[in-house]
């Protein structure tokens, strides 16, 4: 069993990852409307590589379309390697859309990738300058001092400006060195559409979540759509509502998200604890299964969104992760890994007597798994059998009054 559980877990290693800074910015130096003039150029001459691309049958090699762009570009006031960026950027979305059997694809924003070559980052001005067909353009950055102090002493790779919608906006990448630590205990997530489920191993803690309310939201816009099935995309004040419906789920989730991942992350860090979660590739396979209703559910319930927030903690507290298959955690008894019996959610074991709710059982067995990962993969002193001999108490702590919130 040892081994079967150590495959079904992995592990994101230590390297490089990175990390964006998101903001609204304006002009301080340099004409805003010649910075928009140069934006669209961009789009221009990018929407005239990828047309031109399209109506060929096969797509020719990278050295081929430099032959064949790299004048036409340079002609524009393009520098090199922008020049580079645009027809690499033009094969990618033709062979990508091809190979789904898209329509051409149409360059609709306003925007432009720039490296250390034409680009200027300067953290504690909260400045950004960029170059775009020898121009200079100075831009100062408009968010929180305090989000911005978080990349200070951080290497910047790229950044990315964009116009919409009358602002400009500017993401800039940054590098991140990933250093987790040795964990000496590990915190086991389960999540539903009401709640997460935390086990240590010694207490559960649960917080409710804020799904169901985006879940509602989503519902309303749908109602809205099936009753005006003909007019809804015409109408501007239903659109306009539905619009704000959309907006507002997807703002519940993300918020949540952002402030549960933090709170988890540095409890773990607190404690050195690594944090297991469900691997999401086994978790859609079990739920296409099930049906288009609970399909519908999971894509609002925004499992991606909660672990993309946490693995991006994680990743900046140093905080060790580890994804495990999450098939047959609700199923087995994690004292005995009898076959459970369930009266409406509760969970009972005929053979131990163990006896637990659905999603305390999934948590305890995801802690358990992570452990039996751990000692198999980190080559642990302890064996299966004595570490799962140790948790088999576990549950019989928690009949007797472990804790739960």
């Amino acid at each position: 069993m040892r081994a079967s559980i150590t495959r079904s877990a992995w592990v994101i290693p230590e390297g490089t990852y990175y990390k964006a800074l998101k903001a609204e910015v304006e002009a301080v130096e340099g004409d805003i409307n010649n910075l928009l003039w140069d934006l669209a150029v961009h789009r221009y001459a990018l929407q005239r590589v990828v047309d031109a691309l399209w109506e060929l049958d096969k797509i020719p090699k990278k050295s081929q379309v430099h032959q064949l762009f790299y004048p036409l570009l340079r002609s524009y006031g393009f520098r090199a390697h922008v020049a580079r960026n645009i027809y690499t950027t033009a094969i990618a979305l033709v062979k990508s859309t091809k190979e789904i059997n898209g329509s051409k694809p149409v360059i609709k924003k306003l925007s432009i990738r720039l490296d250390y070559q034409d680009g200027r980052v300067d953290i504690n001005d909260c400045i950004v300058k960029v170059n775009i067909r020898g121009k200079w353009y100075t831009l100062k950055l408009k968010h929180r001092r305090e989000y911005i102090e978080r990349f200070r002493g951080l290497r910047w790779k790229e950044v990315h400006l964009k116009y919409w919608k009358g602002k400009t906006y500017v993401s800039i990448v940054f590098e991140v060195k990933y250093s987790p630590y040795v964990p000496i205990g590990v915190l086991a997530l389960d999540t539903n559409l009401k709640q997460v489920v935390i086990y240590d191993g010694s207490s559960v803690r649960r917080y409710k979540t804020r799904f169901i309310d985006a879940l509602g939201k989503k519902a309303r816009t749908e109602e809205l759509q099936r009753k005006y099935s003909k007019r809804w995309r015409y109408n501007g004040r239903i659109l306009s509502r539905i619009r704000f419906l959309h907006r507002r789920a997807k703002n519940i989730i993300i918020d949540w998200c952002r402030k549960f991942a933090k709170q988890v992350v540095l409890r773990a860090g607190m404690h050195g604890y690594a944090i297991a979660l469900e691997n999401l590739m086994y978790l859609k396979e079990s739920m296409v299964k099930n049906g288009s209703k609970t399909i519908w559910k999971v894509s609002m319930f925004a499992y991606r969104k909660l672990q993309e927030s946490i693995v991006n903690k994680a990743i900046e507290y140093n905080v060790p992760l580890m994804f495990i298959n999450p098939r047959g955690t609700s199923k087995l008894c994690p004292r005995c890994e009898n076959v459970l019996t369930y009266v409406h959610r509760l969970a009972i074991c005929k053979k131990c007597g163990f006896a637990a709710d659905r999603d305390a059982v999934g948590a305890i067995n995801i802690w358990l798994k992570s452990i039996y990962a751990y000692a198999g993969v980190c080559g642990s002193s302890l064996s299966a059998r004595g570490m799962k001999d140790e948790t088999r108490q576990t549950p019989r702590n928690r009949n007797e009054g472990m804790k739960e919130k």
